[in-house]
């Protein structure tokens, strides 16, 4: 569903992107995780077509998103860390715009459910500069959700939410990879990442420092046996030293 090969970014003499591979497979979760800076979001921005990628390539669902952007596009939802909503739109006037948009045919009986799913039925009627983050947040996921992604990327996806909006949203998250859906998941909490994700992917100043599973990335390196995913993501992106790695 998502294939990278060797993607590079420059920006000028900086390099925010140095030569990732990665690939996520239907019903697969990949956790995009790394410190500030890593370049976590151009990863995403060349992933979703928004920014071109200097070199290298990003597959969806078998269409290169720089030579085929419109068929790669339409099997694919970005939802980025702060929503791009309509001021002038009301949730339920968004989701039709975005039905329109993809040509989704049966709009009517998708909205409903999804409404109800991301508690936005009693908001429906509601402007995005009367709702919370929360909520704004909530819509700007019912948004990529409604023409039923085959490839889901999303960036901080709880931001704004409270524990049971949370806890609501990563059962959203895993029913969508449990039907098939690739996931492109990438946050600060780790938490959410070691409870859904299939695998991993860390980055460290733009460069891959580990990918797969995470009981594989601990196989390859046994110093990190018995750490907690915390520790394990410290330790690889070299902001602290929980133990001595050279031993």
């Amino acid at each position: 569903m998502i294939a990278v090969r060797q993607l590079r970014k420059h920006y000028g003499t900086f390099t925010a992107v140095n030569g990732i591979d990665f690939e996520v497979q239907p019903g697969e979760v990949l956790g995009l995780v790394g410190p500030n800076g890593a370049g976590k979001t151009t990863t995403l921005r060349c992933l979703a077509g928004i920014i071109a990628p200097s070199s290298g390539s990003v597959e969806i669902c078998g269409h290169d998103i720089q030579r085929n952007g419109v068929q790669a596009k339409r099997g694919l939802a970005f939802i980025p860390d702060e929503p791009a909503l309509f001021d002038y739109l009301t949730v339920e006037e968004h989701l039709r715009f975005i039905s329109r948009l993809y040509g989704v045919t049966d709009a009517e009986q998708r909205i409903a459910p999804l409404l109800g799913e991301l508690e936005l039925s009693e908001k429906r009627t509601t402007l995005p500069g009367e709702l919370s983050r929360g909520m704004r947040q909530k819509l700007a996921i019912a948004c990529g959700l409604l023409h039923d992604p085959k490839v889901l990327v999303l960036d901080e996806p709880l931001t704004g939410l409270d524990p049971l909006g949370m806890r609501r949203m990563r059962a959203t998250i895993a029913a969508r990879a449990a039907a098939g859906t690739a996931v492109i998941l990438s946050s600060h909490l780790l938490t959410l990442v070691e409870e859904l994700c299939t695998k991993l992917l860390v980055i460290r100043r733009g460069e891959c420092v580990a990918y797969g599973p995470l009981p594989q990335i601990v196989e390859a390196h046994p110093e990190l046996s018995g750490l907690s995913l915390e520790e394990v993501f410290l330790a690889l992106t070299g902001d602290a030293q929980p133990r001595d790695l050279s031993t």
